[in-house]
């Protein structure tokens, strides 16, 4: 889960004197300085105030002075995002302790993943209870979570229905999504199609895959919506986009059909290609049939026998395309068990090697397989 808490850097104005002589002067301390106007991140480290700082302290009260107050930068969360979790431990847990809910939230992460310390799931769920309470909608989420799992608190998925409605109410989009599930399944929140289809697309918008992916589904079908079939493929298509497998195995299959949006067989193989690349079976098992039957693409039995073997690894055995492959020579058949043997690398020898299919990254469909507009 990544943190915001809206963390900002602070720009360093012009004095009075400096617009007088008609130079520019950075106020601020060596190592914080702009560099030809680009802004450099400020340096991160536990920096407890001292007598000696007065200079920064200086250059702040101007460049409000000039400015107006700016939004100090969250050290915390900077250390946080560089790796030092210790510091950002001991810079969060002052104003923790002071209230803040966001280095309460901070705090809350840190132990609930054991970064730089040891996971303590118990003492994390405490730090986002607070936070929750002082108003961080992300804590709130967080905690839902836990309520939901069982993980650190007792397991009441009553309970985390009711702090996804509160994140929900407060704009956290996850909680929004979860939400929008609930409604759907209609056991700790009145049972509501419309009311889920509005949360879930709300997600979707915001640019959530698994959002996108369901809002979509949910347009195919019309479940809470008007059924939209152009609609629904396009934002399943945007899933896709995105990374979501599911989404582009099932991008893949409407494009294979046809019959919601234009059928382009070459355009589905390309897609059942890069799913299977990322593992899936159902994308491997499917792209093995249209290697075996060259639709989209040059038949290649030795390589639908490779994706069949993978599949079958998964447990997916498919009768259809055993019959597809009865015909592949003896050799092939070896030399696709093995790449599958040592896929996604390849085959230690020069035969078996040959012309391997792209993994996942390379099996990028071409320009024209994007969502129908």
């Amino acid at each position: 889960m990544t943190l915001r808490f809206g963390a900002t850097l602070l720009l360093i104005g012009l004095t009075t004197a400096a617009l007088a002589q008609g130079g520019d002067v950075d106020l601020r301390p060596e190592g914080m300085q702009f560099d030809n106007l680009s802004v450099q991140d400020l340096p991160i480290g536990v920096t407890p105030e001292t007598p000696g700082v007065a200079p920064w302290n200086e250059a702040l009260a101007i460049s409000d002075d000039v400015f107006g107050p700016k939004e100090r930068a969250d050290e915390a969360y900077g250390a946080f995002q560089r790796g030092y979790f210790l510091t950002a431990l001991a810079l969060a847990l002052p104003r923790a302790e002071r209230g803040d809910p966001a280095a309460q939230t901070l705090i809350g992460e840190i132990y609930a993943d054991g970064l730089g310390i040891g996971q303590n799931l118990a003492t994390a769920s405490g730090w986002y209870s607070l936070a929750s309470k002082n108003g961080d909608p992300l804590a709130t989420f967080e905690l839902a979570q836990m309520y939901q799992d069982g993980k650190g608190v007792p397991k009441s998925r009553q309970r985390a229905a009711e702090l996804f409605q509160k994140a929900a109410d407060q704009g956290n989009i996850p909680a929004k999504y979860n939400l929008g599930l609930l409604y759907v399944e209609g056991q700790y929140v009145t049972p509501n199609l419309v009311k889920a289809a509005e949360l879930i697309k709300e997600a979707a918008e915001a640019e959530m895959p698994e959002a996108q992916y369901d809002y979509g589904s949910m347009l195919l079908e019309g479940a809470g919506v008007p059924p939209d079939p152009k609609e629904g493929a396009r934002w399943i298509g945007l899933a896709a986009e995105e990374g979501l497998v599911e989404a582009q195995v099932d991008y893949a299959t409407l494009l294979y059909i046809g019959d919601k949006i234009p059928r382009d067989r070459e355009a589905a193989t390309k897609w059942y290609a890069r799913a299977a690349g990322a593992g899936n079976a159902v994308a491997q098992n499917r792209y093995g049939k249209l290697l075996a039957a060259g639709e989209g693409i040059e038949t290649d039995l030795e390589s639908a026998a490779m994706w069949r073997a993978l599949a079958r690894r998964q447990g997916l055995n498919d009768a259809q395309l055993d019959k597809m492959l009865v015909s592949i020579p003896a050799d092939e058949l070896a030399r696709a068990e093995e790449r599958a043997r040592y896929w996604p690398g390849n085959p230690p020898t020069a035969v078996a090697a040959a012309d391997v299919p792209p993994a996942a990254s390379e099996a990028q469909p071409a320009s024209e397989t994007k969502p129908a507009p």
